[in-house]
């Protein structure tokens, strides 16, 4: 049975650092069960909520509530709710991989017995096996350094995971193994993937979550997103013959297709050409018809294309730069705190 509470749930949370505001009263919730995507440029405010949903830091105003408990009042609970992997993730580099999680199962309160039966699991899920869990942290490359960071986050079983920039200076055989890695979790924990790499994001979440300066601009699914960012279609057309003739005869078939982009390919007379359309409804049979007929350009090649995330995110940051005059030009990261976080 689903829990009806939410894994994560912020209202109004803010944070500020001096003058500046790193988080400015943002508020979402995180289903029970979701992979969701925590986006945004640097300096966006995603760190930022990553510690303040995890404890490590306090917020200058609203609330946050990890599995229907809230940070503020009782941190030390919510601390064994979550896993955390932060972006910088420090690792003792002295340490064998599997002596580090055998220190870190100790202080997550794991008895011997099951830390031992954690920690092989944890090693396979991660592809941490064949000789690598002997091996010092130190010489590990970028990539195994960031499968022992998850390792870590995952190793007692928490109903929740934070990984904030897991994919950072991985390359694209370590990418596909971090996705695998992400499937042998979905349904098992709550898993909130902080990033700027879009394309990963799209893989891998059933949700995204989109920041810009400090604010949530965008949240839902690809499709809930798209609905709002990038309604209609995007047509792509590669054709043999004049762009003018093209532009008139598309647009008499549907008055809804504009001109978008046009280029000519080197060494020829073929182009390729966008059009796109609020309509959802697929054009391509009237696009087809327009162009029919002696004399007429020939299509050699027509295809729709919805929008990606990488274009509703910068839809939805695009229009926070223009409404927000005045942005947090600190990067969140190097901020060490002013007097508003004292207590």
């Amino acid at each position: 049975m689903v829990s009806l509470v939410p894994s994560i749930r912020a209202v109004d949370l803010t944070k500020r650092f001096g003058p500046n505001h790193a988080i400015d009263r943002i508020s979402f919730e995180v289903g029970a069960g979701e992979v969701v995507g925590f986006l945004g440029p640097n300096g966006a405010g995603k760190s930022t909520t990553m510690r303040i949903l995890t404890g490590l830091l306090s917020a200058t105003s609203g609330e946050a509530w990890v599995a229907g408990r809230s940070v503020a009042r009782d941190p030390d609970s919510i601390r064994h709710l979550i896993g955390f992997m932060p972006e910088n993730n420090p690792l003792p580099e002295d340490m064998r991989v599997i002596e580090y999680l055998r220190f870190r199962a100790r202080i997550k309160g794991l008895s011997r017995k099951i830390g031992k039966n954690r920690i092989e699991e944890v090693l396979d899920i991660c592809d941490l096996k064949h000789g690598v869990g002997r091996k010092l942290i130190g010489n590990l490359s970028k990539g195994y350094r960031q499968r022992v960071g998850i390792a870590d986050a995952i190793l007692a079983e928490p109903p929740i995971v934070i990984l904030d920039e897991p994919t950072i200076g991985l390359d694209p055989h370590q990418i596909l193994g971090f996705r695998r890695m992400i499937q042998q979790l979905r349904g098992r924990m709550t898993l909130v993937i902080s990033s700027h790499i879009l394309p990963e994001i799209e893989k891998v979440c059933d949700r995204s979550v989109i920041l810009n300066r400090g604010q949530v601009v965008a949240a839902g699914t690809r499709s809930e997103l798209r609905a709002i960012f990038s309604p209609g279609q995007t047509y792509e057309l590669r054709i043999d013959g004049s762009l003018s003739e093209v532009e008139m005869r598309v647009k008499a078939a549907d008055e809804s297709l504009i001109l978008r982009d046009s280029y000519r390919e080197p060494g020829g007379n073929v182009r390729r050409i966008t059009f796109s359309s609020e309509s959802n409804s697929n054009l391509v049979p009237r696009i087809i018809q327009s162009l029919q007929g002696p004399g007429l350009p020939v299509i050699q090649e027509i295809r729709i294309r919805r929008a990606s995330l990488e274009d509703i995110f910068l839809a939805a940051t695009k229009k926070t730069w223009k409404s927000m005059p005045n942005p947090l030009r600190e990067d969140e990261d190097r901020i060490t705190g002013s007097e508003d976080d004292q207590e």
